[in-house]
């Protein structure tokens, strides 16, 4: 008998339909042998639904807001709970024992970062005893609560957070994710139209494919799953077919140079212009916006002829508003002539491969493909398995398909 932990995304569950379907491949994991626990998201669209409900309230007698980040949390977790009763009837009534938890039911413990919390512990015993009575356990995913109660969400994708700590602190064998496609692409499928799915890729690719725009898995699931080593199977939820095995990596792996490549849209290069040059100023700035829990990326450092420093990097558009806040104080703080200039409609495509380690010529071979398709780089980050480059945001999906062929990752290896 093993132990599986199986996650059903929104698509997957978004009618009685779908979720009778979800709660058939339960109840035949169990039938098979295995104890089964189940995170689900919430149905469809809901979150989204949530989401633009709260904008509208937010706005009134000609004045609008940002939605309190608290209240948000307490707002959207109300969808995955939705979904949790549902499936725990469906497999009711398909003849089996089950039980729903909400994310504070289980003892998913989580920081005060609303909308953006990391999840500190898990109480697993009552998870044991439910299983133990033979019944399928159902949790709801992208959520947990504070040591004082309040609710919280996982960021964008959490439910895929909650799938792999669960997976780890229960000692999985297998965590399954169950989504609307069949498997990790070497792109964007629905952006290359020649994308192949990838049979087995490691943590390390996955972890920096996730960070780079690749949606199917959220960053800090694969890094619960490298941490504790915890296998992850993504499989289309509306067929029976292999998918894509996400594992430790292997001697052979290294043998492909490029395993996949990457878009991120939707980003904004921030500059700070005149800062004063001494030693503290960086640490300053990085660690107040880090306090405000905004994830920062492609910082450059240029220092001018007048003792100071131009410092630019980029955020995600959707932090934008948080960010100004905090960049503003620190221009105060800073005093002289510091600056912040922001300059939006910018996308990151970026290359993966361990094989990149052991090969030479990658980077040529990415900006020369970029260069006859008349896009221009503003900007080249790289790491020992990915290099990114800054682009127009409008010539996105040109570049990633440009990227994808000069590669030939629709090839087979």
């Amino acid at each position: 008998m093993g132990l599986i932990v199986q996650k059903f995304g929104g698509t997957s569950v978004a009618d009685a339909e779908r979720i009778h379907k979800a709660a058939a491949r339960a109840i035949a994991a169990k039938k098979n042998g295995n104890e089964v626990v189940v995170v689900v998201s919430a149905m469809g669209d809901t979150t989204d639904d949530l989401i633009d409900l709260a904008k509208q309230v937010c706005k009134f007698d000609g004045k609008e807001i940002s939605p309190p980040k608290r209240e948000m949390d307490q707002l959207l977790v109300t969808g995955e709970q939705v979904t949790i009763a549902l499936m725990a009837m469906a497999i009711e009534a398909q003849g089996e024992h089950s039980i729903s938890f909400t994310g504070g039911q289980i003892g998913l413990l989580t920081d005060e970062a609303f909308s953006k919390a990391r999840i500190q512990s898990i109480n697993k015993h009552r998870i044991f005893d439910q299983l133990r009575l033979g019944k399928v356990v159902i949790v709801a995913g992208f959520q947990g609560v504070t040591p004082e109660g309040d609710y919280t969400t996982l960021g964008r994708g959490g439910s895929n957070a909650t799938l792999v700590a669960l997976g780890a602190v229960l000692d999985a064998d297998v965590c399954e994710n169950y989504t609307d496609v069949d498997g990790i692409f070497t792109a964007d499928p629905r952006i290359v139209k020649n994308a192949r799915k990838i049979d087995r890729i490691s943590y390390d690719e996955m972890l920096e494919l996730s960070g780079l725009g690749a949606s199917v898995l959220q960053t800090r699931a694969v890094e619960f799953a490298k941490k504790y080593n915890v296998p992850i199977h993504v499989r289309n939820s509306q067929n029976e077919n292999e998918g894509t095995w996400i594992v430790v990596e292997t001697s052979n792996m290294e043998q492909i140079v490029v395993s996949g490549a990457a878009l991120k849209k939707d980003l904004t290069r921030v500059t700070i212009k005149q800062v004063p040059d001494y030693p503290g100023v960086a640490a300053k700035i990085f660690g107040d916006i880090a306090s405000a829990n905004i994830v920062v990326d492609d910082i450059i450092q240029n220092l001018m002829d007048d003792n100071t420093a131009n410092i630019s990097f980029t955020v995600e558009h959707g932090d934008l508003a948080d960010l100004k806040t905090v960049v503003d104080r620190i221009c105060k703080e800073l005093g002289g002539k510091c600056i912040a200039i922001y300059h939006g409609d910018l996308a990151k495509v970026s290359v993966v491969g361990v094989g990149m380690r052991v090969h030479t010529g990658v980077a040529q071979r990415m900006f020369k493909a970029l260069a006859e398709a008349k896009i221009n780089i503003q900007n080249i980050t790289t790491s020992e398995i990915k290099i990114s480059c800054i682009i127009s945001k409008d010539q996105g999906d040109k570049a990633l398909q440009v990227v994808h062929d000069a590669f030939e990752l629709h090839k087979a290896p």
